[in-house]
């Protein structure tokens, strides 16, 4: 059974008229094109209303969406099953809320790495949420410089609520491995795509999201903090976390706007998780153009544009 959010409501309410006509037309042998053709019209225009006018926090909540696909979703899809997965940061251990290895896309081999959610809830506490550890990073990192040696283009999924925030996860270096990441990420020669999937959030994104080219879908959200964790720090309680998405500027639109990003990617109406395969089909023509686009310039050209984009990132003028 699908999933739905408080405001899918009246779309739960016509997708099962649907269903219930598609089984009387089926048990009685009646004609019901007709009221279905009007029915899948009726659901269409609502989807449309409703997500056409979508607040910051109701982006929050379909980037979280239970159905939403995660990282692994989109790599088997736009790879055609043709990956290879890595894993461990030859230090400590595996850490399997960051995943990543080689595939193909189209003909071009290429580095995947992304943060993982769990499916249900065994998954999700195997991939810690989506949490990675120190390790997780370095996995990350040793997969990047693996392919700068070999000349492959590498591309990041974002997904996670932020890094693990654990005391063990401090003692191994937390902060240390992602800032080590973005002072090797600024500088790698390959082309480097980074996607923000569904939740951006803090140094966990950052740390695999500084490439040439940051896209987000467009109903992901990038911030520095959460919503929820925000308003517990403004207003001491989970409250007014509806004020606090308002205020943090999160969505793609407003990350674009400030010149954050660079660029959105639609997804299929609904959202991705209403049609997952033609979600990973315009992410996948998405990935091919821009992979394209930035293998045409030098290296040092392209790392000349990185630290220029990040480097103006937070500059004005009195």
């Amino acid at each position: 059974m699908p999933n739905y959010l408080d405001f899918e409501e009246p779309i739960r309410e016509l997708e099962e008229q649907l269903q219930k006509q598609r089984e009387i037309a089926q048990a009685s042998d009646l004609d019901m094109s007709k009221p279905e053709k009007d029915l899948l019209q009726k659901l269409s225009d609502t989807r449309k209303r409703i997500y056409k006018k979508l607040t910051p926090w109701q982006k929050v909540q379909v980037s979280r969406h239970p159905d939403r696909p995660y990282t692994l979703s989109y790599i088997e899809a736009v790879t055609e099953g043709r990956f290879v997965e890595l894993h461990g940061d030859r230090t400590v251990k595996d850490d399997k809320a960051m995943v990543g290895g080689f595939g193909m896309l189209g003909d071009q081999s290429v580095c995947f790495i992304g943060q993982q959610k769990g499916l249900n809830t065994k998954l999700r506490q195997y991939r810690n949420f989506g949490m990675a550890n120190p390790e997780g990073y370095r996995k990350a990192l040793r997969l990047m410089k693996l392919a700068e040696k070999f000349n492959k283009p590498v591309v990041t999924f974002i997904d996670t609520p932020g890094a693990f925030p654990g005391l063990e996860a401090e003692e191994r270096g937390q902060g240390e491995a992602i800032a080590r990441n973005l002072f090797e990420m600024i500088k790698l020669k390959v082309p480097l795509i980074c996607v923000v999937i569904g939740e951006g959030a803090s140094g966990g994104a950052l740390g695999i999201g500084l490439g040439d080219r940051v896209m987000m879908l467009e109903n992901s959200w990038y911030s520095v903090i959460s919503p929820e964790n925000c308003s517990t720090i403004l207003w001491r309680n989970w409250d007014h976390k509806v004020e606090a998405a308002d205020c943090l500027k999160l969505t793609a639109n407003d990350m674009l706007k400030n010149k954050l990003i660079d660029g959105i990617i639609k997804e299929p109406l609904g959202g991705a998780h209403a049609a997952p395969k033609e979600a990973f089909r315009i992410v996948q023509s998405e990935l091919i153009k821009l992979i394209g686009d930035l293998s045409s310039q030098t290296p040092q050209k392209r790392i000349d544009a990185r630290i220029k984009k990040f480097g103006n990132m937070g500059v004005y003028n009195k």
